[in-house]
C-alpha cells in the first residue's frame, strides 16, 4: 500500500507551474497504461487554461487550491478548493481564475460496454464478452 500528500505534491507542482514559462505543472499520480483509472495533479497559474478538449472517459476534478471554471458548451461551472466537479462527457475547457491546482481523475474503459438487451444491465453483457474473450469456444469453462 502506498501513501502520498496531495498537500506537499500539490504545494511543490504549484511553485513548479509559477516558475515554468508556460504556467503549468503536471504529474501522475496513479495510472497509466494498462490501468483503468488515471490520477493526475494539475497546477495552473491564474488564467492559464486547457483548451478545448474531448473527454476520454468518466472524470472528475477535485480542486485543492484556487479557483477553476469548467466551459462546456452554454454550460459553465466554477469550483473551488474541496469541492468535486463531475466533468461533462461532451468537449470542454478548464481555466484557472487563481493560481490553482486540480486532482483529474478519468476512469478509461478498456474496451466498449455494449448494451446488448440483458436486462438493460451494460455491465453482465461487459462481463459475458470479457467470458467470451478468455475462454475459447472449444474450451470448457471452469
Amino acid at each position: 500500500m502506498e501513501k502520498r500528500s496531495l498537500t506537499a505534491l500539490a504545494d511543490g507542482l504549484l511553485a513548479d507551474a509559477l516558475n515554468a514559462t508556460d504556467g503549468r505543472g503536471v504529474r501522475t499520480i496513479d495510472g497509466g497504461r494498462p490501468h483503468l483509472l488515471h490520477q493526475t495533479l494539475i497546477a495552473l497559474a491564474r488564467g492559464q487554461r486547457l483548451d478545448e478538449h474531448d473527454n476520454h472517459g468518466e472524470a472528475t476534478v477535485q480542486v485543492l487550491r484556487g479557483q477553476v471554471r469548467i466551459t462546456a458548451g452554454e454550460d459553465t461551472t466554477d469550483g473551488c478548493p474541496g469541492q468535486l466537479l463531475i466533468v461533462p462527457r461532451i468537449r470542454h475547457t478548464l481555466t484557472a481564475l487563481e493560481d490553482t491546482v486540480v486532482l483529474l481523475t478519468v476512469a478509461k474503459r478498456s474496451t466498449p460496454i455494449a448494451a446488448d438487451g440483458v436486462g438493460g444491465n451494460p455491465s453482465a453483457s461487459y462481463w459475458r464478452q470479457a467470458r467470451r474473450k478468455r475462454w475459447p469456444v472449444n474450451a470448457s469453462s471452469p
